[in-house]
């Protein structure tokens, strides 16, 4: 019986803040996967090695984490005054699945990156020396970010001594801008914090907020946590697993995002659950002491149903919009003052996020958020995948 042979595909490694993805340019994509459908998830599964029953990814580029599962297809921007349009894919590890629903913040510092690398920005945008300001337009959520790539010699700039807690090696410093970011309703409920009922749990305190990507957040200690755990405390734990999906499900109908219970399994990137607690010392996943009066506030994050090792960038957004206003769980878990910059304790250490907001007509509104990451270039070629996946 004669097979198809593989269909190779220019593709990019890139790690970006704390994640990593593959990267095309969609030009490059195969013809039937250029367009948003059954063909363009089935083509960036097999590329990632999903679904996998032993959550490992061997047969894939996916490093069978929420993390490392994930696809970025660029393109010329179609938007005015944008350079690139930025569609972002998040993998499911375990089901024949792609969700659509949201951006990814720390792969945002990579797209600035590859977009000028690739010949998506205009030359006369790019200096020889010095910052390029590359213009995001994100398709997922359509929203404007600027990203300020670092420039060297006419080439992007990826090597320097910006260390970020959660990836192991330093990188170029990279700010990321994320402009307007509430997606309709800074609140959906209208309330800055909600009584929110969960079924086998209770009544629970709850801020949900649509900033960068929706988020609940919730008291550590209404829950029973500290708000200093680590992965294994929670990953490890079923029961524990299955209560914040129960919450997630739960505040995604109370948010809007979903009609039923059911959808929330079709809907697995949105919305986040994160828990929130006041400052404490910890000990973080690599070793390292973060002493109190170090941060102002302790949160924790799930992502695609697991503790995240360290923070989303999405989810840093909404942290540091949520502290802004005054009144919210995260602002009063922070001492309850009115600022526009926190740093916050995550599993792998600590992010400090810049965040304007603003009461306009009886409403808060985003202006922008901003923090900074850095990205590094791991491998650049092609990929293949199976002829028959098309």
């Amino acid at each position: 019986m004669s097979q198809l042979p593989q269909i190779r595909i220019p593709a990019t490694y890139i790690r970006g803040g704390t994640s990593k993805g593959v990267f095309f340019n969609l030009e490059d994509l195969p013809a039937p996967a250029q367009v948003p459908g059954a063909a363009r998830d089935a083509l960036l599964l097999r590329v990632i090695g999903s679904p996998d029953p032993y959550a490992k990814h061997t047969d894939g580029m996916g490093g069978a984490t929420s993390s490392t599962s994930k696809t970025v297809i660029l393109s010329k921007s179609i938007q005015a005054d944008h350079d690139v349009d930025y569609l972002f894919g998040q993998v499911s590890i375990d089901k024949p699945f792609i969700d659509w629903s949201g951006n990814c913040g720390n792969l945002t510092a990579a797209v600035g990156a590859f977009a000028i690398s690739k010949g998506l920005v205009d030359e006369k945008r790019i200096p020889q020396e010095g910052t390029a300001e590359v213009r995001i337009w994100q398709a997922n959520i359509n929203k404007t970010i600027i990203a300020h790539i670092p420039m060297s010699n006419g080439e992007v700039q990826e090597t320097g001594d910006f260390e970020l807690d959660g990836v192991t090696f330093p990188a170029a410093e990279i700010k990321v801008e994320f402009i307007n970011p509430g997606d309709g309703a800074l609140f959906p409920t209208g309330n800055l914090v909600d009584d929110l009922e969960v079924p086998g749990i209770g009544k629970l305190k709850a801020t949900m907020i649509n900033a960068g990507i929706p988020t609940i957040f919730i008291n550590a200690e209404s829950i029973g946590y500290s708000g200093t755990e680590l992965q294994d405390a929670i990953n490890n734990d079923e029961k524990a697993l299955t209560m914040f999906e129960t919450i997630r499900a739960h505040g995604a109908i109370k948010m809007g995002l979903i009609k039923d219970i059911g959808e929330a399994s079709q809907r697995q990137h949105t919305p986040k659950v994160a828990f929130v607690a006041a400052p404490e010392t910890y000990t973080a996943s690599s070793g390292k002491a973060i002493p109190a009066g170090d941060i102002d506030l302790l949160v924790r994050a799930l992502s695609m149903g697991k503790l995240h090792h360290a923070m989303m960038g999405t989810a840093a957004v909404a942290i540091g919009t949520a502290a802004a206003i005054s009144g919210t769980l995260v602002n009063l878990a922070a001492g309850g003052s009115e600022r526009q910059a926190i740093r916050f304790g995550h599993p792998s250490g600590t992010l400090k996020v810049g965040a304007e907001a603003a009461l306009v007509d009886g409403e808060w509104i985003a202006t922008k958020v901003s923090m900074s990451r850095s990205a590094r270039t791991l491998m650049d070629g092609c990929v293949f995948v199976p002829g028959d996946i098309l």
